[in-house]
């Protein structure tokens, strides 16, 4: 593996052991606890993570297995997903479920060919793309699960990672929102848990953007509006990606009322 992967990796698993930690004791109200995404409970968020890592080893490990997911979620491209989460979310051994996905599709993510890419919902992915893709959705289902069951959640460095993701998909989120793409780079700063400041693009880029790094992963995986986020935006073409970034294949949802 190389070294960026080991990491992604490592702190795929964190984060997956988080949630388990919170979910585990869990009864049946426990399980079915709303969450802040409209008609999905708590079973539901780790069902969803449960399928997806499952489909995931399917792409990095059976192509034919792969083609069957794809086919049903052609035939069914509004529902599919949702319908996949609330099926599984009523198995009796839902937790199992989800940590042999995780596990499995941990082995496979390290020793994937390196150089190769697997396919996935939008365009192919590498290992290492795939382990952040993986890191970012369990991050942000497991914000969801959190907030529902009142339990605390501190943002860790760990955040890093989704934050490179949410700068690298400015053009697709443009070209998802069939928006021009921005013809000047962007300078952008975070500031990261631990206090660091995390940057991309020139220093002396005109459009700017400034703020948190968790404010910034909450925005581009939908789990905060806009409106409640510390992100300053400067210049025409920043403060409208804002309006539609998004890390995350996928049509994009109807994200987060202002609290």
């Amino acid at each position: 593996m190389t070294d960026v992967l080991t990491q992604v990796l490592a702190d795929l698993a964190a984060e997956g052991d988080r949630l388990d930690a919170v979910v585990a004791g869990l009864d049946d109200a426990g399980w079915h606890t709303p969450t802040p995404a409209a008609g999905w409970d708590v079973a539901d968020q780790v069902a969803h993570l449960a399928w997806t890592d499952g489909v995931a080893l399917r792409a990095a490990t059976d192509k034919a297995a792969w083609d069957e997911v794809v086919l049903e979620a052609i035939a069914d491209p509004e529902g599919f997903v949702d319908a996949q989460a609330h099926a599984l979310a009523a198995e009796p051994d839902l937790l199992a479920r989800w940590r042999s996905a995780r596990s499995d599709l941990h082995a496979a993510l390290a020793t994937y060919p390196s150089g190769e890419k697997m396919p996935w919902f939008g365009p192919p992915m590498s290992a290492t793309s795939m382990a952040t893709a993986r890191l970012m959705e369990t991050w942000a289902h497991s914000l969801d699960v959190h907030e529902a069951l009142g339990a605390p959640v501190e943002d860790t460095d760990r955040i890093r990672h989704i934050a490179h993701l949410g700068v690298r998909t400015r053009n697709f989120a443009h070209q998802l929102h069939g928006l021009d793409v921005p013809t000047e780079e962007f300078r952008i700063d975070l500031v990261s848990p631990s206090g660091d400041v995390w940057a991309w693009g020139p220093e002396d880029a005109t459009q700017t953007l400034t703020g948190s790094a968790g404010d910034f992963c909450r925005l581009v995986t939908q789990r905060v509006n806009r409106a409640d986020t510390d992100l300053v935006a400067t210049g025409a073409d920043v403060d409208r990606w804002l309006d539609v970034a998004q890390a995350f294949a996928g049509q994009p949802g109807e994200g987060r009322a202002p609290r």
